[in-house]
């Protein structure tokens, strides 16, 4: 933009992300709570992966197309504000409706549309960053959404645990096949996930655009070809930067989709010896994921504000590199522990690394892309997500059985493999001089 971009305090760039806080709310709910949802209502184990396609898809299609409409939107209250407010809106709605689901593929067609929802508001949240801030600031920008995204997912992991624990929800209690705890952490995740969105849009505004901006975007061909034509020349003209990020992504994210997949059904194997959804035992130990969850998402709400230091000082290339390997190890180590309790120490290093995956890579990719297509690189920068969450859904079922033995055990363990190959990735990352901002930046930052 051509207009000075303000200085924001410590405290505006807290309320212009806390909508980032309902979306990972919603986030947490699924990962947390679709697989045991999809057991409740039959689903066979060997088809988990292809029951998590919403997810990718709707971000590989729904996020580079708000990406280039939400570049070229001109509206009274901004260009990324209307997506927050419709993809919220949908979420909400939702979100009140999967605890009520009958069907396995009721369920599924609830999580595409929640899914679709998650994706609008997420993009233009991630351009907003850009947007909004000061090259100086987007450091802190960027790791304050990832520790939003630890606080509003500790806080839906631990729901359910909450419930029953502090008030006295039955642990058995069913509404139809769903838990009744499960029911109840979907309706207040529906309040929420609308509430913070609509605080953001109260207290942060976006940059308006100039007359000579909105020129430049009125001249831009427009209507549904012009939108697949900039996204696929800006998919030829991609910078370096951002295709040599593309093996870490890819290892990291197909790591992350098979540890939300198999966790509860791990836990279950290594605390009790049985993976049969239909045991109190499975039961307990779904229930124990929601604080494993709960913990390393706390973990990463404390490490991002320190991260947002390191990476200024040392640079988010190393730094991601280290999360990344700690997380690895992290999950070599899990299925070797038979206490519950004991679980809680890998989610340490898994924490860290969630922390570092919601912030340092979009740090590395904003020094990277053209101001004027942030909207759009950041929604093709989302296909580096979903393409291996997409690779791992189709993958997994041809493998689970006859490689991994049909051990949720082993499916964890290859998922530490890949993070640590993540970790190595980064080396092969080159950042441009003079793309991430110095230790001075985080301390303007900070408002002090």
């Amino acid at each position: 933009m051509s207009l000075k971009k303000p200085y924001l305090s410590f405290g505006q760039i807290i309320n212009m992300n806390f909508g980032f806080f309902g979306l990972q709310y919603s986030f947490g709910l699924q990962q947390a709570n679709m697989s045991p949802i999809y057991s409740y209502l039959g689903a066979d184990e060997s088809t988990l992966p292809l029951l998590w396609l919403a997810g990718p898809m709707t971000g590989l299609i729904v996020q580079p197309i708000i990406g280039a409409m939400s570049d070229k939107t001109i509206t009274r209250w901004g260009r990324r504000t209307p997506y927050f407010l419709i993809g919220a809106v949908l979420c909400s709605v939702s979100l009140l409706a999967m605890p009520f689901s009958s069907s396995v593929w009721m369920a599924a067609s609830i999580l595409w549309i929640l899914d679709a929802a998650n994706n609008v508001t997420q993009e233009p949240y991630r351009a907003f960053i850009s947007d909004k801030l000061d090259k100086t600031q987007q450091s802190l920008g960027f790791l304050t959404q990832s520790a939003f995204t630890g606080l509003g997912q500790t806080l839906s992991y631990l729901t359910p645990f909450l419930l029953i624990n502090l008030f006295a929800v039955s642990e058995s209690g069913r509404i139809g096949r769903i838990p009744t705890s499960t029911l109840l952490a979907f309706l207040i995740g529906s309040v929420v996930s609308i509430g913070s969105i609509l605080w953001t849009l109260k207290t942060t505004k976006e940059i308006p655009l100039t007359e000579e901006e909105k020129a430049k975007i009125r001249a831009l061909p427009s209507g549904v070809g012009s939108t697949f034509g900039e996204i696929f020349a800006a998919m030829r003209e991609m910078p370096l930067t951002m295709k040599q990020m593309a093996p870490m992504m890819l290892f990291s994210w197909y790591a992350m989709f098979i540890y939300w997949q198999y966790i509860a059904k791990c836990v279950s194997q290594t605390l009790f010896g049985t993976i049969d959804s239909g045991s109190s035992a499975f039961r307990q130990a779904e229930i124990w994921v929601g604080p494993m969850g709960a913990f390393y998402n706390a973990v990463a709400f404390f490490a991002a504000f320190g991260l947002a230091r390191l990476a200024n000082s040392y640079g988010p290339k190393y730094l991601h590199g280290i999360c990344m390997f700690l997380a690895g190890a992290s999950l070599l180590v899990l299925p070797q522990l038979h206490d519950k309790y004991l679980l809680l120490l890998p989610m340490i290093g898994v924490g860290f690394s969630w922390a570092s995956m919601m912030g340092n890579p979009y740090i590395m990719l904003a020094g990277s892309i053209p101001p004027e297509r942030t909207g759009i690189y950041m929604g093709i920068f989302n296909m580096f997500i979903v393409i291996p969450m997409l690779l791992e859904t189709f993958t997994m079922p041809l493998y689970y059985n006859s490689w991994l033995g049909s051990s949720p055990v082993n499916a964890i363990k290859l998922a530490g493999i890949l993070l640590i190959l993540a970790a190595f990735s980064v080396l092969f990352i080159k950042i441009k001089k003079g793309a991430v901002v110095g230790e001075a930046g985080f301390q303007g930052g900070g408002g002090h």
